[in-house]
């Protein structure tokens, strides 16, 4: 893992790393989006083979465009990729957070540690004004997660095919009025 050394961390925080995504991260990420019930309210279909995940990485182009983008999130204390958390500029234009780790890692707080930690450099950092949540109406943990984060429910809408998602968000000035 040679090219780990070359990459360097976006954000820390008590327990754990995030960085940006590399050619080593490609079976994790297969892996992630196979599970059914990891990705069962994303709307994205599962990579078909470690090759396709690979070729998402490669052809990956968020940092280099916008500054940010999704990233690979690390325990520290066994250095292991557990999912990913980040923002994204969507196709509505808007910046939104999104997060996915496996499930074992579910329950953990890891997705509130990490989605906290991506907001606090998207305002503070990166200077945004607004940060936006979409979530299933089903997805009854997630939406905690917005919740935990502070975010507050705005409007009822379809995402990625999803219909009724719900849409949250939080300005910068709400944060720091939360932090």
């Amino acid at each position: 893992m040679d090219n780990l050394k070359s990459i360097r961390k976006v954000i820390e925080t008590p327990r754990l790393y995030l960085r940006e995504f590399v050619l080593d991260d490609a079976e994790n990420i297969w892996e992630l989006n196979s599970d059914i019930e990891v990705i069962k309210y994303t709307g994205d279909p599962p990579f078909e083979t470690i090759e396709n995940a690979r070729e998402f990485i490669i052809n990956y182009r968020e940092y280099k465009k916008n500054g940010f983008g999704r990233w690979a999130v690390i325990t520290k204390n066994s250095n292991t990729f557990i999912g990913w958390c980040g923002l994204k500029l969507n196709e509505q234009n808007m910046v939104d957070i999104g997060f996915r780790f496996f499930k074992k890692e579910w329950n953990k707080g890891y997705a509130t540690e990490a989605a906290n930690a991506c907001l606090e450099h998207g305002f503070l950092n990166l200077n945004l004004n607004e940060i936006i949540g979409r979530v299933a109406w089903e997805n009854k943990a997630s939406i905690k997660v917005l919740e935990k984060l502070s975010m507050q429910y705005w409007k009822r809408d379809s995402c990625k095919g999803i219909e009724n998602s719900l849409y949250y968000k939080i300005s910068k000035e709400q944060y720091l009025q939360n932090i």
